[in-house]
């Protein structure tokens, strides 16, 4: 599945992943490959990637939403000050 996470400055991810965990406004969940149509407010936590190398990456964040569909997931998320 391919994933792209946005901050209102630039394009901080964009490639094929394997798993995308996501702090939800309502707890956090898991998106794997073919996951249902959703689309969801995020909170204050750590945006966790797998990619398709199995490299994990781990990105703090203060907010966003995210939506997938058709097998395409898109972050717009906030980071924290500084970052």
């Amino acid at each position: 599945m391919f994933l792209e996470i946005i901050t209102p400055d630039k394009l901080l991810f964009s490639g094929e992943v394997r798993l995308v965990e996501v702090p939800g406004s309502k707890g956090p969940f898991v998106m794997l490959n073919r996951h249902a149509p959703i689309l969801s407010l995020l909170t204050k936590g750590i945006l966790r990637i797998i990619e398709e190398s199995g490299r994990e990456r781990n990105i703090e964040i203060t907010g966003g939403v995210v939506e997938n569909k058709e097998n395409k997931i898109t972050a717009l998320v906030q980071l924290p000050a500084g970052n």
